[in-house]
């Protein structure tokens, strides 16, 4: 039924002319070694994801391409116990993992703006900055806060200090690749990590940004206003020799185009 093969069509045939993909070494040899010493052998979902090609079943499904599957295979013994048939039989568990992707996403991600979290920063941050060191691609990271953000809150009440959150967060990611991250720091300050980016195309990325939020006015429950964010920008170099360098590097940037006026991008080499 999953495979969309009809049972009489597939009967008596070779598997790996339906299914060409589990005609592999490591899976051959796995049937051998079943053959051989009668054992048993388990294929799990986090290792393989799956064995057979098929389509999911559930609407948890959407995220994966195929249905997630956890895959045992056993002998089949004749009436002298010698083995001739192999069984492999799927378990579906894609619903399973979707949930538990689910639950790890939460964990990564703030609750108020869905971008992610602190800590989620500081070990991409940390993984780029390594990835960096071994192969020499550009790396830059762009923090920006919204500007005057106590005031807003002050005057207009924090769940309209809210909603000026949720809205910046979802115009800057808009203008993101899936391979960026978009991360809150704390209060209204934000991180991007831009991957394979030079610092002439993050500051254009930056100052985008700060056009799209600056054109818009904010209402909500009664409140209208213009709001404006400062952004600063720095590139990964050679003078970098930690994360926590990294970062004060551009914080420095955004102090910058705070003291010059606000509404501005920095840089801490332009």
């Amino acid at each position: 039924m999953n495979s969309g093969i009809p049972a009489g069509d597939i009967t008596g045939s070779v598997l790996f002319d339906y299914f060409p993909n589990l005609n592999n070494r490591k899976f051959l040899r796995n049937c051998k070694s079943i053959f051989a010493f009668g054992n048993f052998c388990f294929l799990s979902q986090k290792l393989h994801h799956y064995i057979f090609p098929f389509r999911p079943v559930s609407s948890f499904g959407l995220q994966f391409d195929y249905m997630q599957q956890s895959c045992s295979i056993f002998p089949i013994r004749n009436g002298n116990e010698k083995i001739e048939y192999i069984c492999i039989t799927v378990r579906d568990v894609t619903e399973i993992v979707a949930y538990e992707h689910k639950l790890l996403d939460a964990t990564r991600r703030d609750y108020l703006t869905g971008s992610f979290n602190r800590k989620y920063l500081e070990d991409k941050l940390r993984e780029e900055f390594e990835r960096h060191r071994r192969y020499g691609a550009p790396l830059c990271l762009i923090i920006f806060d919204i500007d005057n953000f106590k005031n807003v809150n002050d005057s207009c009440g924090h769940l309209y200090g809210d909603f000026v959150l949720r809205e910046v967060v979802a115009r800057v990611a808009s203008g993101l690749r899936t391979t960026d991250i978009l991360a809150r720091y704390g209060g209204e300050e934000f991180c991007g990590i831009l991957p394979e980016t030079s610092l002439k195309s993050a500051i254009e990325v930056a100052e985008r940004f700060r056009e799209s939020i600056a054109s818009e006015e904010y209402r909500f429950h009664g409140h209208s206003r213009k709001i404006t964010i400062s952004l600063g920008v720095a590139a990964l170099d050679k003078n970098i020799t930690n994360t926590d360098m990294f970062f004060k590097k551009a914080d420095d940037a955004l102090y910058t185009a705070k003291r010059e006026g606000k509404n501005k991008v920095r840089s801490a080499d332009h």
